[in-house]
């Protein structure tokens, strides 16, 4: 992982080299079409911190019932875990890890890549609808206090592959009811709007959860 100066901004960002990215790109499109095979929204992912897969995830919204169980939500559960068995400090290494990831995070899961600081995420094509990397909402670069740290994003890395694969699932029907996971996902997506502007307009306020930048491909 390629690293810059350090300033008094903060600590130095880092991102991927061409190698790493065509690598763990492809890793994440693989999961991505795991998804596709499994009934899912083809949306995969990964978590690396020092070489090191810590996290991977697909979406499982259909499989659990729960319209918040995207990839990302998946994997960062997964890095959590790693962690934990590996005596490691969460803050310490989400600051070092990258994300990979096949569509651009909604706003959900960009709000959760913020609290854990993740400074990182390369992804493929945009989300239009729910995105938080600017398509729908910029919550990877807002000014949010209390809110974790803003990241660098690297976007388009094999976009209109990704798009295929999203035109191919919705082409299907879906067992599950894509109409109520949308409502209930566009519930969850305004609470994260609201908490968010909750700690932007009321500083003091802080939550429960520990404190722990965008380029083309």
């Amino acid at each position: 992982m390629a690293t810059g100066e350090s300033s008094d901004a903060g600590p130095a960002r880092f991102g991927p080299t061409e190698e790493e990215l065509g690598r763990w790109m492809d890793s994440a499109f693989h999961v991505a079409g795991d998804a596709l095979e499994n009934g899912e929204v083809p949306v995969g992912c990964l978590l690396v911190y020092d070489d090191e897969v810590v996290g991977k995830g697909r979406n499982e919204v259909n499989e659990s019932k729960n319209a918040t169980r995207h990839a990302e939500m998946v994997a960062l559960d997964q890095l959590l875990a790693w962690c934990r068995r590996s005596g490691l400090d969460v803050g310490r290494v989400s600051r070092r890890t990258a994300l990979y990831v096949t569509v651009e995070p909604c706003i959900m899961c960009a709000a959760a890549l913020r609290f854990l600081n993740i400074p990182v995420v390369v992804y493929g094509c945009r989300n239009e609808r729910f995105g938080g990397c600017g398509s729908a909402l910029d919550v990877s670069s807002a000014d949010l206090p209390q809110t974790g740290t803003s990241f660098q994003c690297v976007s388009g890395h094999r976009a209109e592959e990704a798009v295929e694969m999203l035109k191919t699932f919705y082409k299907q029907e879906n067992p599950n009811g894509d109409q109520k996971q949308l409502c209930l996902l566009l519930l969850f997506t305004h609470f994260c709007l609201f908490m968010l502007n909750v700690c932007n307009v009321c500083p003091s306020w802080s939550l429960s959860a520990p404190n722990p930048r965008t380029r083309k491909a």
